[in-house]
Protein backbone atom coordinates (compact mmCIF):
# COMPACT_ATOMS: atom_id res chain seq x y z
CA UNK A 1 0.00 0.00 0.00
CA UNK A 2 2.41 2.37 0.80
CA UNK A 3 4.76 1.37 -2.23
CA UNK A 4 0.94 2.49 -4.29
CA UNK A 5 0.83 5.22 -2.57
CA UNK A 6 4.42 6.83 -3.69
CA UNK A 7 4.11 5.71 -6.95
CA UNK A 8 0.56 7.60 -7.16
CA UNK A 9 1.89 10.86 -5.44
CA UNK A 10 4.83 10.71 -7.64
CA UNK A 11 2.70 10.08 -10.88
CA UNK A 12 0.91 13.32 -9.65
CA UNK A 13 1.14 16.73 -11.44
CA UNK A 14 2.49 19.54 -9.06
CA UNK A 15 0.58 21.82 -7.99
CA UNK A 16 1.13 25.27 -9.57
CA UNK A 17 2.90 27.54 -7.67
CA UNK A 18 3.94 31.29 -8.83
CA UNK A 19 6.99 31.39 -6.27
CA UNK A 20 8.95 28.10 -8.20
CA UNK A 21 9.29 30.51 -10.76
CA UNK A 22 11.40 32.68 -8.00
CA UNK A 23 14.99 31.45 -9.43
CA UNK A 24 14.30 32.11 -12.59
CA UNK A 25 13.70 35.80 -11.60
CA UNK A 26 16.86 36.20 -9.70
CA UNK A 27 18.92 34.98 -12.65
CA UNK A 28 17.17 37.03 -14.65
CA UNK A 29 17.44 40.38 -12.61
CA UNK A 30 21.04 39.64 -11.89
CA UNK A 31 22.29 39.27 -15.19
CA UNK A 32 20.05 42.33 -16.61
CA UNK A 33 20.70 44.42 -13.63
CA UNK A 34 24.26 43.99 -13.86
CA UNK A 35 24.31 44.69 -17.54
CA UNK A 36 22.31 47.87 -17.29
CA UNK A 37 24.61 49.17 -14.50
CA UNK A 38 28.07 48.62 -16.56
CA UNK A 39 26.06 50.37 -19.19
CA UNK A 40 26.09 53.48 -16.84
CA UNK A 41 29.00 52.87 -16.19
CA UNK A 42 30.36 53.09 -19.75
CA UNK A 43 31.58 49.89 -20.04
CA UNK A 44 32.16 47.97 -23.39
CA UNK A 45 29.87 44.72 -24.23
CA UNK A 46 28.03 45.85 -21.01
CA UNK A 47 25.34 42.48 -20.97
CA UNK A 48 28.46 40.20 -21.13
CA UNK A 49 30.72 41.91 -17.87
CA UNK A 50 28.64 39.66 -15.86
CA UNK A 51 28.74 35.94 -17.45
CA UNK A 52 25.71 33.98 -17.64
CA UNK A 53 26.62 30.83 -16.48
CA UNK A 54 27.90 32.88 -13.17
CA UNK A 55 24.77 34.56 -12.86
CA UNK A 56 22.73 31.75 -12.21
CA UNK A 57 24.41 29.98 -9.46
CA UNK A 58 22.51 32.17 -7.22
CA UNK A 59 19.64 31.04 -8.65
CA UNK A 60 20.53 27.67 -8.50
CA UNK A 61 21.00 27.52 -4.49
CA UNK A 62 17.41 29.57 -4.25
CA UNK A 63 15.91 26.77 -6.37
CA UNK A 64 17.29 24.36 -4.01
CA UNK A 65 16.22 25.90 -1.09
CA UNK A 66 12.38 26.38 -2.00
CA UNK A 67 11.77 22.75 -2.20
CA UNK A 68 9.83 21.36 0.15
CA UNK A 69 11.46 18.32 -0.22
CA UNK A 70 14.85 16.99 2.00
CA UNK A 71 17.82 18.39 0.70
CA UNK A 72 19.12 15.30 -0.87
CA UNK A 73 16.15 14.87 -2.74
CA UNK A 74 16.08 18.49 -4.19
CA UNK A 75 20.05 18.13 -5.04
CA UNK A 76 18.93 14.85 -6.81
CA UNK A 77 15.86 16.33 -8.83
CA UNK A 78 18.53 19.02 -9.64
CA UNK A 79 21.08 16.93 -10.65
CA UNK A 80 18.24 14.65 -12.71
CA UNK A 81 17.34 17.96 -14.36
CA UNK A 82 21.05 18.44 -15.64
CA UNK A 83 21.15 14.83 -16.83
CA UNK A 84 17.87 15.44 -18.84
CA UNK A 85 18.49 13.25 -22.40
CA UNK A 86 18.24 16.26 -24.51
CA UNK A 87 20.59 18.53 -22.06
CA UNK A 88 23.34 16.41 -22.61
CA UNK A 89 22.65 15.64 -26.15
CA UNK A 90 22.48 19.41 -26.71
CA UNK A 91 25.92 20.04 -24.77
CA UNK A 92 27.28 17.64 -26.87
CA UNK A 93 26.63 18.61 -30.28
CA UNK A 94 27.62 22.58 -28.67
CA UNK A 95 31.32 20.91 -28.13
CA UNK A 96 31.31 19.16 -31.74
CA UNK A 97 29.69 22.23 -33.53
CA UNK A 98 32.72 23.94 -31.58
CA UNK A 99 35.21 21.70 -32.48
CA UNK A 100 34.30 22.03 -36.37
CA UNK A 101 34.13 25.66 -36.39
CA UNK A 102 37.20 26.10 -34.55
CA UNK A 103 39.32 23.21 -36.75
CA UNK A 104 37.65 24.68 -39.89
CA UNK A 105 38.72 28.35 -39.02
CA UNK A 106 42.52 26.84 -38.33
CA UNK A 107 42.53 25.43 -41.96
CA UNK A 108 41.68 28.84 -43.62
CA UNK A 109 38.08 27.25 -44.55
CA UNK A 110 36.40 30.57 -43.15
CA UNK A 111 39.06 32.92 -44.96
CA UNK A 112 38.39 31.16 -47.77
CA UNK A 113 35.08 30.78 -48.10
CA UNK A 114 34.56 34.75 -47.54
CA UNK A 115 37.07 35.06 -49.97
CA UNK A 116 35.48 33.08 -52.44
CA UNK A 117 32.29 34.96 -51.84
CA UNK A 118 34.05 38.20 -52.91
CA UNK A 119 34.77 36.98 -56.25
CA UNK A 120 31.94 36.41 -56.83
CA UNK A 121 30.39 39.67 -56.34
CA UNK A 122 29.35 41.88 -59.10
CA UNK A 123 30.39 45.72 -58.31
CA UNK A 124 26.40 46.37 -59.12
CA UNK A 125 25.60 43.62 -56.05
CA UNK A 126 27.96 44.54 -53.42
CA UNK A 127 24.62 44.86 -51.05
CA UNK A 128 22.38 41.74 -51.85
CA UNK A 129 25.96 39.87 -52.78
CA UNK A 130 27.08 40.52 -48.58
CA UNK A 131 23.83 39.30 -47.83
CA UNK A 132 23.74 36.20 -49.60
CA UNK A 133 28.08 35.26 -48.58
CA UNK A 134 26.94 36.15 -44.84
CA UNK A 135 23.50 33.73 -44.87
CA UNK A 136 25.76 31.14 -46.61
CA UNK A 137 28.42 30.71 -43.90
CA UNK A 138 26.48 31.75 -41.09
CA UNK A 139 24.44 28.63 -42.43
CA UNK A 140 27.28 26.34 -42.71
CA UNK A 141 29.16 27.84 -39.72
CA UNK A 142 25.91 27.51 -37.29
CA UNK A 143 27.01 30.54 -35.74
CA UNK A 144 26.01 34.76 -36.39
CA UNK A 145 28.80 35.98 -33.72
CA UNK A 146 31.53 33.61 -36.13
CA UNK A 147 30.00 34.78 -39.23
CA UNK A 148 29.79 38.37 -37.90
CA UNK A 149 33.59 38.25 -36.76
CA UNK A 150 34.98 36.76 -40.39
CA UNK A 151 33.02 38.79 -42.91
CA UNK A 152 33.15 42.67 -40.64
CA UNK A 153 36.78 43.54 -41.50
CA UNK A 154 36.07 42.98 -45.34
CA UNK A 155 32.35 44.14 -44.99
CA UNK A 156 33.89 47.43 -43.68
CA UNK A 157 36.33 47.46 -46.11
CA UNK A 158 33.36 47.75 -49.15
CA UNK A 159 31.51 49.83 -47.36
CA UNK A 160 34.81 52.36 -47.82
CA UNK A 161 35.56 51.30 -50.94
CA UNK A 162 32.15 51.83 -52.98
CA UNK A 163 30.64 54.80 -50.30
CA UNK A 164 28.14 52.61 -48.95
CA UNK A 165 27.47 53.72 -45.30
CA UNK A 166 28.49 51.69 -42.88
CA UNK A 167 25.81 51.72 -41.07
CA UNK A 168 23.86 49.99 -43.48
CA UNK A 169 26.99 47.35 -44.90
CA UNK A 170 26.53 46.28 -40.55
CA UNK A 171 23.17 45.93 -41.30
CA UNK A 172 23.34 43.81 -44.38
CA UNK A 173 26.03 41.76 -42.35
CA UNK A 174 23.66 41.37 -39.87
CA UNK A 175 20.91 40.49 -41.43
CA UNK A 176 22.56 37.72 -43.46
CA UNK A 177 24.08 36.05 -40.00
CA UNK A 178 20.95 36.42 -38.14
CA UNK A 179 19.92 34.41 -41.55
CA UNK A 180 22.17 31.30 -41.16
CA UNK A 181 21.97 31.54 -36.86
CA UNK A 182 17.91 30.46 -37.45
CA UNK A 183 18.00 27.99 -40.41
CA UNK A 184 21.22 26.00 -40.09
CA UNK A 185 21.53 22.72 -38.54
CA UNK A 186 24.35 23.22 -36.37
CA UNK A 187 23.27 26.42 -35.17
CA UNK A 188 22.58 26.34 -31.36
CA UNK A 189 19.08 27.96 -31.59
CA UNK A 190 18.12 25.02 -33.88
CA UNK A 191 19.52 22.27 -31.81
CA UNK A 192 17.78 23.75 -28.60
CA UNK A 193 14.38 24.00 -30.25
CA UNK A 194 14.31 20.58 -31.94
CA UNK A 195 15.49 19.35 -28.61
CA UNK A 196 13.12 20.96 -26.02
CA UNK A 197 10.67 20.19 -28.84
CA UNK A 198 11.47 16.66 -29.39
CA UNK A 199 11.33 16.95 -33.35
CA UNK A 200 13.95 16.09 -36.44
CA UNK A 201 16.01 19.20 -37.53
CA UNK A 202 15.12 18.25 -41.13
CA UNK A 203 11.26 18.85 -40.16
CA UNK A 204 11.81 21.97 -38.36
CA UNK A 205 14.01 23.08 -41.26
CA UNK A 206 11.11 22.63 -43.72
CA UNK A 207 8.69 24.25 -41.66
CA UNK A 208 10.67 26.84 -40.60
CA UNK A 209 12.22 27.70 -44.61
CA UNK A 210 8.97 28.38 -45.75
CA UNK A 211 9.00 31.36 -43.70
CA UNK A 212 12.49 32.91 -43.70
CA UNK A 213 12.83 32.50 -47.57
CA UNK A 214 10.03 35.26 -48.35
CA UNK A 215 11.90 37.54 -45.64
CA UNK A 216 15.41 36.92 -46.96
CA UNK A 217 13.90 37.54 -50.56
CA UNK A 218 12.15 40.86 -49.46
CA UNK A 219 15.57 42.19 -47.80
CA UNK A 220 17.48 41.07 -51.12
CA UNK A 221 15.18 43.64 -53.04
CA UNK A 222 15.60 46.30 -51.07
CA UNK A 223 19.41 45.48 -50.76
CA UNK A 224 19.07 45.54 -54.14
CA UNK A 225 17.37 49.12 -54.74
CA UNK A 226 19.99 50.65 -51.72
CA UNK A 227 22.93 49.18 -53.72
CA UNK A 228 25.70 51.37 -55.13
CA UNK A 229 28.44 50.39 -57.69
CA UNK A 230 31.85 50.52 -57.37
CA UNK A 231 34.39 48.41 -57.94
CA UNK A 232 36.10 46.27 -55.23
CA UNK A 233 39.08 44.25 -55.11
CA UNK A 234 39.21 40.72 -55.48
CA UNK A 235 41.08 38.40 -53.29
CA UNK A 236 44.41 37.02 -55.42
CA UNK A 237 44.36 33.47 -54.41
CA UNK A 238 41.49 31.30 -53.08
CA UNK A 239 42.09 27.80 -51.10
CA UNK A 240 38.96 25.71 -53.17
CA UNK A 241 39.96 22.69 -51.05
CA UNK A 242 39.42 24.57 -47.81
CA UNK A 243 35.82 25.40 -49.02
CA UNK A 244 34.35 21.63 -48.60
CA UNK A 245 33.81 21.23 -44.93
CA UNK A 246 31.66 23.92 -44.97
CA UNK A 247 30.09 22.50 -48.48
CA UNK A 248 30.36 19.10 -46.47
CA UNK A 249 28.51 20.12 -43.47
CA UNK A 250 25.51 21.51 -45.27
CA UNK A 251 25.25 18.77 -47.81
CA UNK A 252 25.02 16.01 -45.25
CA UNK A 253 22.53 17.62 -43.05
CA UNK A 254 20.30 18.05 -46.09
CA UNK A 255 20.56 14.29 -47.01
CA UNK A 256 19.45 13.62 -43.49
CA UNK A 257 21.93 12.33 -41.53
CA UNK A 258 22.18 12.84 -37.55
CA UNK A 259 23.57 15.62 -36.45
CA UNK A 260 26.53 13.85 -34.80
CA UNK A 261 27.64 12.22 -37.80
CA UNK A 262 27.57 15.36 -39.72
CA UNK A 263 29.83 17.25 -37.69
CA UNK A 264 31.66 14.32 -36.87
CA UNK A 265 32.44 13.97 -40.44
CA UNK A 266 33.07 17.52 -40.87
CA UNK A 267 35.73 17.89 -38.54
CA UNK A 268 37.53 14.88 -40.15
CA UNK A 269 37.37 16.29 -43.37
CA UNK A 270 38.78 19.74 -41.96
CA UNK A 271 41.19 18.03 -40.62
CA UNK A 272 42.12 15.96 -43.94
CA UNK A 273 42.47 19.30 -45.25
CA UNK A 274 44.97 20.81 -42.92
CA UNK A 275 47.36 18.17 -43.28
CA UNK A 276 46.93 18.69 -47.44
CA UNK A 277 47.42 22.25 -47.96
CA UNK A 278 48.41 23.74 -44.67
CA UNK A 279 52.13 23.56 -43.72
CA UNK A 280 52.07 24.26 -39.64
CA UNK A 281 48.92 22.29 -39.68
CA UNK A 282 49.66 18.35 -37.74
CA UNK A 283 47.60 16.28 -35.37
CA UNK A 284 48.97 17.84 -32.11
CA UNK A 285 47.43 21.70 -33.97
CA UNK A 286 44.22 19.55 -34.63
CA UNK A 287 44.01 18.93 -30.84
CA UNK A 288 44.76 21.93 -29.65
CA UNK A 289 41.93 23.37 -32.44
CA UNK A 290 39.69 20.64 -30.87
CA UNK A 291 40.16 21.52 -27.25
CA UNK A 292 39.89 25.40 -28.32
CA UNK A 293 36.50 24.67 -29.86
CA UNK A 294 35.24 22.85 -26.58
CA UNK A 295 36.60 26.06 -24.69
CA UNK A 296 34.39 28.25 -26.91
CA UNK A 297 31.39 26.04 -26.16
CA UNK A 298 32.01 26.21 -22.15
CA UNK A 299 29.66 29.45 -21.13
CA UNK A 300 26.70 27.83 -23.13
CA UNK A 301 27.62 24.31 -22.06
CA UNK A 302 27.49 25.45 -18.43
CA UNK A 303 24.49 27.34 -18.57
CA UNK A 304 22.38 24.53 -20.25
CA UNK A 305 23.34 21.99 -17.63
CA UNK A 306 21.89 24.87 -14.78
CA UNK A 307 19.18 25.97 -16.53
CA UNK A 308 18.15 22.09 -17.41
CA UNK A 309 18.72 21.44 -13.73
CA UNK A 310 16.63 24.40 -12.24
CA UNK A 311 13.88 23.66 -14.90
CA UNK A 312 13.75 20.23 -13.01
CA UNK A 313 13.05 21.94 -10.10
CA UNK A 314 10.78 24.59 -11.36
CA UNK A 315 8.93 21.68 -12.54
CA UNK A 316 8.80 19.56 -9.37
CA UNK A 317 7.76 22.84 -7.30
CA UNK A 318 4.77 23.36 -9.98
CA UNK A 319 6.44 26.96 -11.50
CA UNK A 320 6.06 25.20 -15.04
CA UNK A 321 2.72 24.71 -14.36
CA UNK A 322 1.62 27.97 -12.96
CA UNK A 323 3.48 29.48 -16.40
CA UNK A 324 1.68 27.02 -18.54
CA UNK A 325 -1.49 27.22 -16.57
CA UNK A 326 -1.20 31.63 -17.24
CA UNK A 327 -0.15 31.65 -20.95
CA UNK A 328 -3.06 29.05 -21.29
CA UNK A 329 -5.62 31.24 -19.53
CA UNK A 330 -4.02 34.37 -22.12
CA UNK A 331 -4.61 32.39 -25.24
CA UNK A 332 -7.87 31.02 -23.82
CA UNK A 333 -9.40 34.74 -23.61
CA UNK A 334 -8.46 35.28 -27.21
CA UNK A 335 -9.21 31.91 -28.54
CA UNK A 336 -12.33 31.71 -30.62
CA UNK A 337 -11.71 28.62 -32.65
CA UNK A 338 -11.17 26.33 -29.52
CA UNK A 339 -11.71 23.55 -31.70
CA UNK A 340 -9.04 23.97 -34.01
CA UNK A 341 -5.93 22.21 -34.33
CA UNK A 342 -3.79 25.30 -35.61
CA UNK A 343 -4.60 27.67 -32.78
CA UNK A 344 -3.54 31.00 -33.41
CA UNK A 345 -3.46 31.94 -30.30
CA UNK A 346 -1.10 29.29 -29.12
CA UNK A 347 1.22 30.27 -31.45
CA UNK A 348 1.55 33.72 -30.68
CA UNK A 349 1.92 32.48 -26.88
CA UNK A 350 4.81 30.80 -27.80
CA UNK A 351 6.27 33.71 -30.19
CA UNK A 352 5.62 36.45 -26.86
CA UNK A 353 7.31 33.54 -24.27
CA UNK A 354 10.70 33.17 -26.44
CA UNK A 355 10.34 36.87 -27.26
CA UNK A 356 9.94 38.06 -23.84
CA UNK A 357 12.86 35.61 -22.62
CA UNK A 358 15.35 37.03 -25.14
CA UNK A 359 14.54 40.66 -24.13
CA UNK A 360 15.60 39.41 -20.59
CA UNK A 361 18.79 37.27 -21.44
CA UNK A 362 20.00 38.93 -24.70
CA UNK A 363 20.22 35.24 -25.33
CA UNK A 364 18.37 33.93 -28.21
CA UNK A 365 19.58 30.10 -27.02
CA UNK A 366 19.14 30.84 -23.42
CA UNK A 367 16.08 31.88 -23.95
CA UNK A 368 14.87 29.18 -26.21
CA UNK A 369 16.05 26.34 -23.21
CA UNK A 370 14.37 28.65 -20.62
CA UNK A 371 10.87 28.39 -22.24
CA UNK A 372 11.60 25.25 -24.03
CA UNK A 373 9.45 23.26 -21.77
CA UNK A 374 6.38 25.78 -21.55
CA UNK A 375 6.51 26.04 -25.41
CA UNK A 376 6.11 22.12 -25.53
CA UNK A 377 3.53 21.71 -22.95
CA UNK A 378 1.12 24.81 -25.05
CA UNK A 379 1.93 23.17 -28.29
CA UNK A 380 0.52 19.50 -26.42
CA UNK A 381 -2.27 21.29 -25.01
CA UNK A 382 -3.23 23.09 -28.23
CA UNK A 383 -2.24 20.34 -31.33
CA UNK A 384 0.53 22.52 -32.52
CA UNK A 385 3.01 20.12 -33.75
CA UNK A 386 6.30 19.95 -32.79
CA UNK A 387 8.10 20.62 -36.04
CA UNK A 388 6.01 23.81 -35.57
CA UNK A 389 6.56 25.55 -31.80
CA UNK A 390 10.29 24.38 -32.81
CA UNK A 391 10.06 26.97 -35.72
CA UNK A 392 7.97 29.88 -33.68
CA UNK A 393 10.83 29.58 -30.98
CA UNK A 394 13.57 29.78 -33.61
CA UNK A 395 12.45 32.42 -35.61
CA UNK A 396 10.92 34.85 -32.84
CA UNK A 397 14.52 34.26 -30.54
CA UNK A 398 16.42 35.19 -33.63
CA UNK A 399 14.13 38.28 -34.33
CA UNK A 400 14.62 39.52 -30.87
CA UNK A 401 18.38 38.92 -30.92
CA UNK A 402 18.94 40.91 -34.18
CA UNK A 403 16.49 43.42 -32.75
CA UNK A 404 18.43 44.18 -28.99
CA UNK A 405 20.93 46.95 -28.95
CA UNK A 406 22.94 45.27 -26.35
CA UNK A 407 22.74 41.29 -27.99
CA UNK A 408 26.03 40.54 -28.75
CA UNK A 409 25.94 40.19 -32.32
CA UNK A 410 25.29 43.82 -32.69
CA UNK A 411 27.64 44.72 -30.18
CA UNK A 412 30.12 43.21 -31.74
CA UNK A 413 29.32 44.95 -35.21
CA UNK A 414 29.16 48.67 -33.19
CA UNK A 415 33.04 47.87 -31.70
CA UNK A 416 34.03 46.55 -35.43
CA UNK A 417 32.07 49.61 -37.32
CA UNK A 418 32.56 52.44 -35.02
CA UNK A 419 29.22 52.81 -35.10
CA UNK A 420 26.37 53.20 -32.12
CA UNK A 421 24.24 49.76 -31.76
CA UNK A 422 21.01 51.50 -31.87
CA UNK A 423 22.23 52.66 -35.34
CA UNK A 424 22.70 49.22 -36.57
CA UNK A 425 19.60 47.68 -34.90
CA UNK A 426 17.51 50.46 -37.48
CA UNK A 427 19.14 48.38 -40.24
CA UNK A 428 18.67 44.87 -39.61
CA UNK A 429 16.06 44.63 -42.32
CA UNK A 430 16.01 41.22 -42.59
CA UNK A 431 14.94 40.70 -39.06
CA UNK A 432 12.14 42.87 -39.53
CA UNK A 433 11.15 41.16 -42.48
CA UNK A 434 11.11 37.89 -40.64
CA UNK A 435 9.15 39.06 -37.95
CA UNK A 436 6.26 40.21 -40.65
CA UNK A 437 6.84 36.71 -42.45
CA UNK A 438 5.96 34.97 -39.23
CA UNK A 439 3.40 36.86 -38.07
CA UNK A 440 1.36 36.74 -41.31
CA UNK A 441 1.98 33.05 -41.28
CA UNK A 442 0.77 32.77 -38.08
CA UNK A 443 -2.50 35.13 -38.81
CA UNK A 444 -3.63 33.40 -42.09
CA UNK A 445 -2.20 29.93 -41.17
CA UNK A 446 -2.57 28.86 -45.00
CA UNK A 447 0.70 28.18 -44.82
CA UNK A 448 0.58 26.16 -41.69
CA UNK A 449 -2.39 24.53 -42.60
CA UNK A 450 -0.33 23.42 -46.30
CA UNK A 451 1.85 21.43 -44.18
CA UNK A 452 -0.43 19.98 -41.36
CA UNK A 453 1.07 16.82 -40.01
Amino acid sequence: MKKTAMTTSANTAPRPSALALLPLLLFLTLFIGAGVYFTLEGADYAFYQLPAHVAILPAVILAIGLSRERLNTAIEQFIRGMGHGDIIAMCLIYLLAGAFSAVADATGGVEATVNLGLTLIPESLILPGLFVIAAFISTAMGTSMGTIAALAPFALNMATATGQAPAVMAGVLLSGAMFGDNLSFISDTTIAATRSQGCSMRDKFKENVGIAIPAAIAAIILFVFNNQSAPVDAPESINYLAVLPYLSIIVLALAGLNVFVVLTAGIALALCVGLMSTPDFTLLTFSQEVKAGFASMQEIFVLSLMIGGIAELMRCQGGLSFLTQAVNRVIARFEKNRGSHHSRASEFGIALLVSFSNLCTANNTVAIVVSGQVAKNIASEHAVPAKRSASLLDIFSCVVQGLIPYGAQILLLGASFGLSPLVIVSHSYYCFFLAASALIAVISRRWWQARRA
